[in-house]
């Protein structure tokens, strides 16, 4: 038999919050959370910190909520340029004690560290505990750590104790802790499939263990047999070594406008700016997108999602305006006011794929004079910084569209 896996589960505690209040320690233990800017209409609660926390704060409810709760709430604008920062700083920790280091999402990693432990540390749980302390000593952050021998269990342990905590779940005191927490609390466990659960019975992580797999799994198809595992402890999904990644499924941008679009030149100006960002990060990423996504909400925060297969694979943000613009004619009709717009970028290849061809000669063909242009604007931004060109839709307009690279929520899969 193989050794038991040793996975921690490291997960930065508050962590675009603790990131933010380095910058105004005269903050400390007073209520703050990171909100978009009220006035572009992002006016949402991103993080929050431990006291606001214990005041009900929520991530994701609106900023007006937020202060109806605590009217003393202090407001800080996020900086994604330091949460990567930091984030680059943490993980190269955590690489210093394993090759097996995965990220999920910017502020948790798992990593193993079944055959390098014994070298730093006496037990798994002294070496989370260092780990804890070389992050707060390089960083000013602190982490919790769950210590497991699956994924989801270690991932379970970082959240059963916060802040600043280490706990374990050994082979041998696993059931006793994890059986009585809500079924909820197990990853991938979304309000949908806690619904379902529900339905059967079933509300703490020890029933749904305790099910018939066949059961869970006719109610939740494939969802269903990998929550019966992971809830027996039988998870054997690998931590990944550190750089390899789950290839780029979809890349997209959506904003939320200043003022809501009401005419076509509006609409435009908005898909012009999205597509250009998305096509931006294809050709970063040597990707051509064989299909868009166009996402609308209007002003009741109601959405519409559409889809189009492209003749021919692009990388080019006109080809890509064209045919969002193709979704939105097809499904909206102009003048009913938007709030929002996503374009994002479907069934992606690292190779063009042929365009269909005609006997008539009228089939769609790749811009090869617009694919240069876009390939000297990326080089532009390189050379000058993303803002230095941009299209002149841009300009003039009371949309929000300015510096939009800073504001857009990136959408990589």
């Amino acid at each position: 038999m193989g050794k038991t896996p040793v996975i921690f589960h490291c997960d930065c505690n508050n962590f675009y919050a603790s990131v933010e209040l380095l910058e105004h320690p005269e903050l400390k233990g007073l209520p703050v959370a990171v909100c978009g800017d009220p006035e572009g209409r992002h006016g949402i609660v991103l993080a929050k910190n431990e006291a606001a926390k214990a005041l009900g704060i929520q991530t994701a409810e609106t900023i007006w909520q937020a202060k109806r709760k605590c009217p003393d709430l202090r407001l800080l604008s996020p900086h994604r340029d330091r949460y990567r920062h930091f984030s680059k700083i943490i993980n190269e920790i955590y690489q210093k004690y394993t090759d097996r280091v995965e990220p999920f999402g910017i502020d948790e990693s798992w990593m193993d560290v079944t055959g390098t432990w014994p070298i730093f540390e006496k037990s798994p749980q002294a070496l989370a505990d260092r780990l804890r302390r070389e992050v707060y000593s390089a960083t000013g952050l602190t982490i919790s750590v769950g210590v497991s021998f699956t994924k989801v269990l270690a991932k379970l342990g970082s959240d059963y104790k916060k802040p600043n905590a280490t706990t374990v779940f050994s082979p041998d005191n696993w059931q006793e802790l994890v059986w009585p927490l809500p079924v909820g609390n197990l990853l991938y466990v979304g309000k949908a499939a806690q619904k379902q659960l529900s339905l059967l019975g079933i509300t703490t992580i020890g029933q749904l263990a305790q099910a018939d797999p066949s059961l869970l799994e006719h109610s939740l198809g494939k969802l269903g047999a990998d929550l019966s595992r992971s809830a027996r402890g039988l998870d054997t999904d690998p931590v990944r070594l550190t750089g390899d990644r789950d290839p780029v499924k979809s890349v997209g941008n959506g904003l939320t406008f200043r003022k809501n679009l009401t005419t076509a030149q509006e609409i435009r100006s908005g898909l012009w700016a999205l597509c250009d960002q998305v096509a931006t990060r294809l050709r970063k990423h040597g990707l051509w997108a064989g299909a868009v996504q166009l996402t609308i909400k209007d002003t009741n925060l109601k959405a519409i999602q559409r889809q189009k297969q492209l003749p021919f694979s692009t990388q080019l943000s006109k080809e890509l305006v064209k045919y969002s613009w193709e979704l939105l004619e097809e499904n909206w009709r102009v003048g009913v006011p938007i709030r929002m717009l996503t374009v994002t970028a479907l069934n992606l290849t690292d190779q063009p794929f042929a365009c269909q061809m005609s006997m008539f000669g009228d089939a769609p063909q790749p811009d090869e004079k617009r694919a240069s242009l876009e390939k000297s604007l990326d080089a532009i931004r390189a050379k000058y910084g993303r803002s230095s060109i941009g299209m002149g839709s841009r300009l003039g307009n009371d949309l929000g569209l300015k510096g939009l690279e800073m504001d857009l929520d990136p959408e990589e899969d």
